[in-house]
């Protein structure tokens, strides 16, 4: 239905469609415009015709009494127009709204890239110095003034005159100068996680041997570096929480458990201690003029051991941000349009959902043989080999996605997660799923998910978006490639059974949500998450459980969660562009859209690609982190709603003798470290 009365605005494409704004149009070329009623004298009379108010009271001209006109009913003719006629005014009234959040500065979208380029730089020199970074409070009060001085900057900036485009790049910039503010606010793993110093001493100890030249120089600068890492963790950790040192300790003493992004080992080493014994024993036998290097590099991680082991009752902050931070977060960096409560909401409605579907499943071939674990190294190669021809015949014949001719023909040459291992104990969640049936990991982190994402990325030369890399949309898209072929019927014929490992997989993620948001709010303890997540899914053991406990909650906020909630928004995406599109709606041009669009955050891509700006409205909406930094604190404790969905498990996971309590790393999420998880 269009508007009865209208006029084009002038600015054709930078509105979008609401479901419930029919003034809003879709072209098929995926652009919209915006009809908007032009002033319309409307008088009382007018008013009661349209609204069917059958009796108007009027001054009656012999005096003041007030007369009674009966009208006849209103035509349906003159109700829908009346109807049309609220809608735009509602419509041009949001709309306007909408408009006065843009920023009308004096800055074009070419100076807007110069600033991004000049961020970019400033960005990439807080890594790359060799040295142990200045962590005193004047160097870090330093860093908020220069970022500062970004956001005035780019405040200036005339977005209201801009393309689509051009808005999402300018609101991508807006989050990761917001994400870098809260990193130097209130994350601060410098002063709170000992892991921050451990996880880069252990990089330094998988290096492999021998090198030369350069790469030699490298590592022996790497090596003194480590040093330095320890008197600095000793000089500016004083928030500790309890969680952050516990992992920390256990990272440097025991492996994980789960190896990912280790290199290979039969028997891993033991924890950080044990790869720098790896290391030595190796440049023995290749390089014995870096082994003097090589044990003063150990005896400072030692050091370190022994420092945190001396002050652990001290350590005893809450690791998460608390509920409004976290929210804060979530809309200002992950443009993910959520609340926290929201999004507990839908994890549990997904969690409950793939349940269901799981069982349904097992029941239904309940009659075809269990699948099962391979014998040998050269089975399980197989079975990869087979599933990656398969996946790529299936993207071919389906029309699901354009395969660019610089993507290897080679599976092994894209990589592949969950190498062959013999464990003692069996095994671990990710062996259990992948040896059985590898397509569902081989959709999500190797064709077309991660390996061939970070791939098609890499050559993305757009002065913005080559720097983006949305941790939602890179987990949204590969958990939408798990679900997504089976509905398209992948596993119909051959694998019906491994249908039951893609809800496995979806079960995992829903309650990873769950514990995610838990985790952050000061609801559970990791452990306490570890217990939830393998109560909840078949399968899960201890190692990879309490890996993604800490993975979750060492990093920023909403890595764990945007799994889930990324691929309800890839649902949402699908849902809108075929409604607009219509029989023109072609599955492998979204697909081809949505890669081209890069790295930013679904919701951006989702308003660039079908022009729906219900919610980038309150992306612009901003609120200043100072703002909600002088509300809270970062270690209130909220426990209502956790107790209610997960009133079981108030109890603490007791570990096996000899063990800790956590965990890996923490690291800048990108998408090569997607492809190492699942």
């Amino acid at each position: 239905m269009h508007c009865i009365l209208s006029a084009k605005t002038g600015r054709e494409g930078q509105r979008g469609v609401n479901k419930a704004d029919s003034a809003f149009v879709a072209r098929r070329d995926g652009s919209t415009r915006f009809e908007a009623c032009e002033s319309v004298k409307i008088d009382r009379a007018d008013i009661a015709k349209w609204f069917n108010l059958d009796c108007l009271t009027t001054r009656s001209s012999q005096g003041d009494e007030p007369v009674s006109r009966v009208r006849p009913a209103p035509s349906i003719l003159t109700r829908c127009t009346a109807v049309a006629l609220a809608i735009c005014l509602c419509t041009l009234g949001s709309a306007l709204a909408y408009e006065d959040k843009l920023p009308a500065g004096q800055g074009s979208y070419d100076e807007f890239v110069e600033l991004f380029q000049e961020f970019a730089e400033w960005r990439q020199a807080q890594r790359a110095d060799l040295a142990v970074p200045d962590y005193s409070q004047a160097a870090i009060d330093l860093r908020i003034r220069q970022i500062h001085d970004f956001q005035h900057r780019i405040a200036d900036m005339g977005v209201v005159d801009w393309s689509r485009s051009q808005r999402a790049d300018y609101l991508a910039a807006l989050a990761l100068l917001d994400e870098q503010e809260f990193l130097l606010r209130v994350y601060r793993p410098w002063s709170r996680d000992p892991g921050f110093y451990v996880d880069q001493m252990q990089r330094v100890s998988f290096t492999q041997l021998p090198v030369a030249g350069e790469d030699r120089d490298l590592l022996v600068q790497r090596l003194q570096r480590i040093s330095d890492l320890t008197a600095s963790a000793k000089a500016n950790l004083r928030d500790v929480p309890s969680d952050f040192a516990d992992l920390a300790l256990h990272n440097l003493t025991n492996s994980d458990g789960v190896n990912h992004g280790h290199p290979y080992r039969e028997v891993p080493p033991d924890g950080v201690l044990g790869w720098f014994d790896d290391l030595l024993g190796r440049a023995q036998e290749q390089q014995p003029e870096l082994t003097d290097e090589i044990h003063k590099a150990r005896a400072a991680a030692q050091e370190l051991n022994d420092w945190l082991l001396e002050n652990r009752a001290d350590m005893t902050a809450r690791a998460g941000i608390g509920e409004e931070l976290l929210d804060w977060y979530l809309m200002h960096v992950k443009y993910m349009p959520y609340s926290s409560h929201d999004i507990t909401v839908l994890a549990q409605r997904e969690l409950e959902r793939t349940w269901a579907f799981m069982t349904l499943d097992r029941h239904r071939h309940r009659r075809l043989p269990e699948l099962e674990l391979p014998t040998s190294r050269e089975e399980y190669e197989q079975r990869i080999a087979a599933v990656d021809a398969e996946i790529r015949a299936f993207l071919v014949e389906e029309e699901f996605i354009t395969i660019p001719d610089y993507i290897p023909e080679d599976f092994r040459e894209m990589g592949f997660n969950v190498p062959w291992q013999v464990r003692d104990g069996g095994p671990n969640y990710w062996e259990q799923i992948q040896y059985r049936d590898p397509s569902p990991d081989h959709w999500h982190a190797v064709i077309p998910g991660h390996r061939f994402d970070g791939r098609v990325l890499a050559r993305n030369t757009h002065p913005v978006r080559r720097h983006i890399r949305d941790g939602g949309r890179a987990e949204g898209w590969a958990l939408y490639l798990e679900e997504a072929p089976l509905q398209l019927g992948f596993y119909d014929e051959t694998r019906q059974r491994t249908r039951e490992l893609i809800y496995n997989f979806a079960v995992f993620r829903a309650a990873r949500t769950l514990g995610d948001v838990w985790l952050q709010r000061n609801e559970m303890t990791a452990d306490q998450a570890v217990a939830y997540w393998m109560d909840q899914t078949p399968y899960l053991d201890v190692d990879v459980a309490r890996v993604d406990a800490e993975i979750y909650l060492r990093r920023p906020p909403g890595y764990g969660l945007g799994y889930t909630i990324g691929s309800f928004q890839m649902y949402k995406l699908l849902a809108d562009r075929k409604r607009q599109l219509g029989e023109d709606f072609v599955l492998r041009e979204f697909h081809d859209e949505f890669m081209a669009a890069g790295g930013l955050p679904i919701a951006l891509i989702r308003y660039e690609m079908t022009g729906q700006d219900d919610e980038v409205r309150q992306f612009f909406d901003r609120t200043p982190l100072s703002a909600i930094i002088g509300n809270v604190s970062t270690v209130e404790v909220s426990t209502t709603e956790a107790q209610r969905l997960r009133p079981d498990f108030e109890h603490e996971l007791t570990d096996a003798p000899g063990q800790a309590h956590v965990l890996t790393r923490i690291a800048e999420v990108d998408l090569s470290e997607a492809i190492e998880r699942k």
